[in-house]
């Protein structure tokens, strides 16, 4: 299984980008791709999941309200809309994946331990 994230960068507080996460390998039907990101000293948390087979979805608090993950190519693509960005979102953002999970707190919150795949990081610095 590989994860191709993309899509970071630096923008300005209040400004808004667009990540994506490409899956491919992945031989089950059943899964949840997630994002969590993880900032200098700092430990790291998971932002928000979608799942592959009803399109149910989980949000940190952090993220509810200005952060929407979506899902396309049969699910084994999905994009991490983030508005009205931060400073506290900086951080290098990572998707991952996990077979059979669900779309919940218990899978896609804290270090992401239930989580079977991970790709490679993606910056996203948001400063004045």
């Amino acid at each position: 299984v590989q994860l191709q994230a993309s899509g970071g960068g630096l923008v300005q507080p209040g400004d808004s980008l667009r990540l994506s996460c490409v899956a491919s390998g992945i031989a089950l039907d059943d899964y949840v791709i997630g994002w969590f990101r993880e900032a200098p000293g700092k430990g790291r948390e998971g932002v928000s999941c979608i799942s592959s087979t009803d399109g149910s979805t989980y949000y940190a608090e952090s993220a509810k309200g200005r952060f929407t993950i979506s899902r396309n190519n049969a699910g084994k693509a999905v994009s991490l809309q983030m508005n009205s960005l931060k400073p506290d979102d900086t951080a290098e953002y990572y998707c991952a994946v996990v077979l059979l999970g669900v779309a919940s707190e218990s899978y896609c919150s804290g270090y992401g331990n239930r989580m079977d795949y991970w790709g490679k990081g993606t910056q996203v610095t948001v400063s004045s």
